[in-house]
C-alpha cells in the first residue's frame, strides 16, 4: 500500500518523535544543524531512525529540517545542498527498511519574506523547489512541510515542492505557540482553510507550546474543514531549562492520552516532536491501533 492509500484508508500512521533533541542527547552540540551528522556521522542519525521504526513508527521523517539553502549557509553547507538532502533519505530508507514511509522533511528557511525579511516570494518558492527537488529524486513518499507559522512561507514551500515533484503527495503542518495563533498570528481556522485551497493531502499542527494548544487548534482546524485528513506532532510539553538544557516532562503515557484525542478529532497522522524519543512514540502506537 503506498503513503496516500495507507493514509486515506489505512489504519492511523504513527510518525516518529524529535530529531534535533536526539541528537543533541548523542551529542550534537547545540547550535549545530542535525544536516551536519548526515554527512559527518550517519550512523547516528541512523540508529534514531531505527529507533522509533522498532517502537512501532509507521512514518520517519529525513533529517534535512533545515535544508533549504539559507539555513544550510549559516552551517557552511549550502553548496552540498543536493548532497545532504540525498544522503538523508539514504539514511532513512536504510534504516526503515521497507517497514516505514519515508517522509522528505521540510523546515521554514528561518528568515521572513519581503517586505519583513530579505526573500521574495518567488525567491522563496526556488528555495524550497531546490530543496523538494533533491528529496524527490532520493525517493522520498511524501513531502512533509511542518513548523511554518506565516501564510506566505507556507505557500510558497507547497507551491516549491509541486513544483519540483508534481508526483508526490505533500503535507504541511503549522506551529501553534501564541494564544493559540502561530508567531506570526495565523488562527488554526485560517491555516486549514489556506491549506484545503493549496490542496495538500493531511495538514495539523506540529511543536507548539503545549498538547492543550495542539488540541485546540485540531479543534478548530476540524471545525473549519470537517472532511480533512489531520496531522498531530506536537512536543513532549514545555520544555525547562536545566544546566542550559531544555528538558521535557511529559510523559508517555500522558501523550499516549493525546494521541487518543487527536484520533478523535479526525488525526490521521499522530506523533512526537520537539523532546519526544522512542519510549513516547512506542505507547503512542499502542494507544491508537
Amino acid at each position: 500500500m503506498d503513503f496516500l492509500s495507507r493514509l486515506r484508508a489505512g489504519p492511523p500512521i504513527v510518525a516518529d518523535g524529535a530529531m534535533g533533541t536526539m541528537l543533541q542527547a548523542a551529542g550534537l552540540p547545540l547550535g549545530k544543524p542535525g544536516e551536519f551528522w548526515v554527512l559527518e556521522r550517519p550512523e547516528v542519525v541512523m540508529s534514531v531512525h531505527r529507533a522509533y521504526v522498532e517502537a512501532g513508527a509507521d512514518l520517519i521523517l529525513t533529517c534535512t529540517f533545515g535544508g533549504t539553502r539559507p539555513r544550510l549557509e549559516k552551517s557552511g553547507l549550502a553548496d552540498r545542498i543536493a548532497e545532504v538532502n540525498r544522503r538523508a533519505v539514504e539514511i532513512a530508507r536504510e534504516a526503515a527498511a521497507g517497514r516505514a514511509f519515508i517522509a522528505g522533511d521540510i523546515g521554514p528557511l528561518g528568515e521572513m519574506l519581503a517586505p519583513l525579511g530579505k526573500w521574495s516570494y518567488q525567491e522563496a518558492v526556488d528555495l524550497f523547489a531546490e530543496q523538494a527537488a533533491a528529496l524527490a529524486e532520493a525517493g522520498v513518499d511524501v513531502l512533509y512541510i511542518e513548523t511554518m507559522s506565516a501564510l506566505d512561507e507556507a505557500r510558497a514551500a507547497v507551491e516549491g515542492a509541486r513544483r519540483a515533484a508534481p508526483h508526490l503527495p505533500i503535507t504541511l503542518t503549522f506551529s501553534f505557540d501564541h494564544h493559540g495563533r502561530t508567531n506570526m498570528g495565523v488562527r488554526p481556522e485560517q491555516a486549514a482553510k489556506a491549506a484545503q485551497e493549496w490542496g495538500v493531502v493531511a495538514f495539523g499542527a506540529n511543536c507548539g507550546a503545549t498538547l492543550e494548544m495542539t488540541e485546540g487548534a485540531l479543534q478548530k482546524m476540524r471545525a473549519a474543514a470537517p472532511d480533512a485528513l489531520l496531522i498531530a506532532k506536537p512536543n513532549a510539553g514545555l520544555p525547562r531549562m536545566v544546566a542550559g538544557t531544555p528538558v521535557y516532562d511529559m510523559t508517555p503515557e500522558e501523550m499516549a492520552s493525546f494521541a487518543k484525542r487527536f484520533l478523535a478529532l479526525g488525526a490521521r497522522i499522530i506523533g512526537g516532536c520537539c523532546g519526544s524519543n522512542p519510549d513516547h512514540i512506542r505507547t503512542i502506537a499502542q494507544a491508537v491501533r
